[in-house]
């Protein structure tokens, strides 16, 4: 069977604010017929309209609700409902636990609570969640970032006809988290591992909450990634080091998440 193959689109991966010429975390995948906003980090929504509008989206995933990868989520909620945007019905929003409440605090100015659920089809991730949106499947498990964050597998294809078990090709995305299980069982054998280093350094004492390159490496190693993306490089680091230094615990093919940039996962 023909593997399904689709588009993974890099609308910013700044940390921990964006840059003049990046934004925060942002990703846009599409194929053919559907189209997922993966993380909305503060620039990202002006990024995802050179692409596609708000109301040709299939679904909205949020790894975690951090700002860098959430809060273009308000502007959003704006455009979704009182702009020259015209919703069929409420944009499908995967994150995590508590994300509706969380935007209806920031956006509500009255006693009468903003229409979040008018905006959005608010679902709740947890460890293990599954969800079809178009063509791609879904899966997520929870990571290691102090909060509750998650990772995701997307896979090409409808899950009940021809998903993973018969080939899709297939991208893990890791959110923000240090090296974890989790992670790199749900990376095992992927075409493509999206994965961050934020961290110059690991710390020497206190909870580790983000990769470092070399991390980064090792992740894409164990999980045995076909290609390793590194994305969310932090301010103490130069994207030409990030890549060099996850190129010693891995030796498949490695890029850089530039803005713009437009990987085929396949």
């Amino acid at each position: 069977m023909t593997r399904h193959a689709f588009d993974l689109t890099v609308l910013g991966s700044a940390t921990p604010y964006p840059a003049p010429e990046n934004p925060c975390s942002g990703y846009l995948v599409s194929t053919a017929e559907t189209r997922l906003w993966l993380d909305a980090g503060p620039g990202t929504l002006a990024a995802l309209r050179r692409h596609t509008a708000l109301d040709r989206l299939g679904g909205i995933w949020i790894s975690h609700l951090h700002a860098d990868h959430s809060a273009d989520l308000l502007t959003a909620y704006y455009g979704a409902l009182y702009a020259d945007v015209e919703l069929a019905a409420p944009i499908p929003l995967y994150g995590p636990p508590g994300i509706a409440d969380r935007l209806a605090h920031f956006l509500t100015n009255t006693p009468v609570r903003s229409p979040i659920e008018s905006a959005f089809a608010v679902h709740e991730l947890h460890d293990g969640h599954r969800a079809q949106v178009g063509d791609l499947t879904l899966t997520t498990r929870t990571v290691a970032h102090g909060i509750p964050a998650f990772s995701v597998r997307i896979e090409a294809g409808h899950a009940e006809e021809d998903g993973a078990e018969a080939g899709g090709a297939s991208l893990v995305y890791s959110g923000d988290t240090a090296p974890c299980a989790n992670l790199t069982s749900l990376a095992e054998d992927c075409d493509v591992l999206l994965c961050e280093a934020e961290s110059a350094a690991a710390p020497d004492d206190g909870e580790q909450v983000h990769h470092t390159p070399e991390d980064t490496g090792q992740t894409a190693r164990s999980a045995r990634a076909g290609r390793l993306i590194v994305t969310h490089v932090g301010p103490f680091l130069t994207p030409e080091e990030a890549v060099s230094r996850a190129a010693k615990r891995y030796d498949g093919p490695i890029d850089y998440a530039a803005p713009g940039t437009t990987f085929t996962i396949a």
